[in-house]
């Protein structure tokens, strides 16, 4: 049975069937045998902001809610391509994951300085697998970071928008990560890359740093095993990463805990994160930097989530951000980029205390829904009001309080 190559292309990555026996007649390339288990998939995720009351020019400056007050947004559209890893001894694969959207230009992974250009790579990487132990896996390329409760997608997190931790976290590195799962309880990874990141294949030399120094960073994660009754599955979580942070043209060391607990009440999960970062290099008078030394951020968040229905749960979150008063308040026109600090950020206070409420209902199949409140609030610090004002003004706002509704 004779079948064109356009044919054989399609049918290499899944999207269409050839009948029995066509590959042995036709000889197929290795290559597209290889491409066999590629798959393909992703999201559009769009929302509309209503920030109560008026003058919201200075909303607050957590991750990607920049430019989306009172309108409808499309936030990103994620295309995934990848084979992951089989069982095999020796196992190879590969992930792509494509950003469109101010999202992806807020994730600031372009070496474009100005990351306007509404695309962005979240990652791109080998995956291998080397027969040791329980299997030891690679990854090598640009991956996500190891630390933190919540991640980019934000389907994937208990609410719509992102906490203050999140804020203040790195989000992608360039390097190689390395991680071992001794058992069910315990696994363990290490990553090497050229800088805290975002910005893909940027390197420290760079910024007038040694070529060689990089950035280094250890997770483990301790898992409950079943014998521990309502507790199993219960997860505790750690990070340190230390390097050099081209946000700040500084070293940076970076501190996670966390966990999620199971619950006697089987459709009620909790959580807790910890986020903790610290600058450590003195400033340099002749070549005129801010003295950064001392100058750290943390953030506390707790979580709680109840699945009411088999399509509709409830999540509550609860965190505050405390920023250092070495903290550069007076930098108001950087943009946001998850990484860089938060205290360079328009609209944020040197204490900011948020809660947030999400209803989850899943409406049908592949369409995930959410009604979600947020408040903000200045809990301290100067200057004296935090959210709000007049566009262009060069303050930061009129109130310490700032209200979201989202859908």
């Amino acid at each position: 049975m004779k079948v064109n190559k356009w044919t054989l292309g399609l049918a290499a990555v899944g999207l269409v069937s050839l009948p029995a026996g066509v590959q042995a007649e036709e000889n197929v390339n290795p290559m597209l045998t290889a491409l066999s288990s590629t798959t393909i998939s992703g999201y559009v995720n769009t929302s509309a902001h209503w920030n109560v009351g008026s003058g919201n020019a200075n909303a607050p400056g957590y991750a990607f809610n920049e430019g989306k007050q009172d309108g409808f947004n499309l936030d990103v559209v994620k295309l995934s391509i990848g084979r992951p890893l089989d069982e095999a001894e020796w196992a190879a694969g590969y992930q792509v994951d494509l950003l469109f959207g101010d999202d992806a230009s807020a994730l600031a992974t372009q070496r474009d300085s100005d990351n306007d250009g509404d695309f962005g790579i979240q990652q791109a990487y080998v995956a291998l697998r080397a027969p040791v132990g329980n299997g030891l896996d690679f990854k090598v390329g640009v991956w996500d970071t190891i630390v933190g409760y919540e991640v980019f997608d934000a389907g994937s997190n208990p609410n719509y928008t992102r906490s203050w931790g999140y804020s203040i976290e790195p989000t992608t590195h360039t390097g190689v990560l390395m991680s071992y799962e001794f058992n069910e309880i315990l696994s363990m990874a290490f990553g090497v890359a050229n800088t805290f990141g975002p910005t893909i294949n940027e390197k420290t030399w760079e910024s007038g740093e040694s070529e060689s120094y990089k950035t280094y960073m250890t997770s483990v994660a301790l898992t409950a095993p079943d014998e521990m009754g309502w507790l199993a599955g219960s997860t505790l979580y750690g990070g340190v990463i230390n390097g050099f942070d081209s946000g700040d043209g500084q070293n940076k060391t970076f501190f996670y805990g966390g966990a999620t607990i199971s619950t006697p009440v089987e459709s009620v999960t909790l959580g807790v994160a910890y986020d903790y970062s610290s600058l450590h290099d003195d400033a340099d008078p002749v070549a005129g930097e801010p003295d950064t030394q001392g100058k750290h951020a943390y953030a506390l968040a707790g979580y709680v989530s109840f699945q009411a229905t088999e399509k509709m749960s409830l999540h509550g979150r609860a965190d505050y951000l405390k920023l250092s008063q070495a903290s550069a308040l007076d930098e108001r026109e950087a943009d946001y980029a998850p990484g860089n600090p938060i205290w360079t950020q328009s609209g944020v206070a040197e204490k900011v205390f948020s809660l947030t409420g999400t209803i989850q209902y899943d409406l049908w199949a592949n369409v995930m829904s959410r009604l979600e409140v947020r408040w903000d609030h200045q809990a301290g610090g100067s200057p004296g009001k935090a959210f709000g004002g007049e566009d262009g003004e060069d303050d930061f706002g009129s109130t310490k309080d700032s209200v979201l509704i989202a859908a």
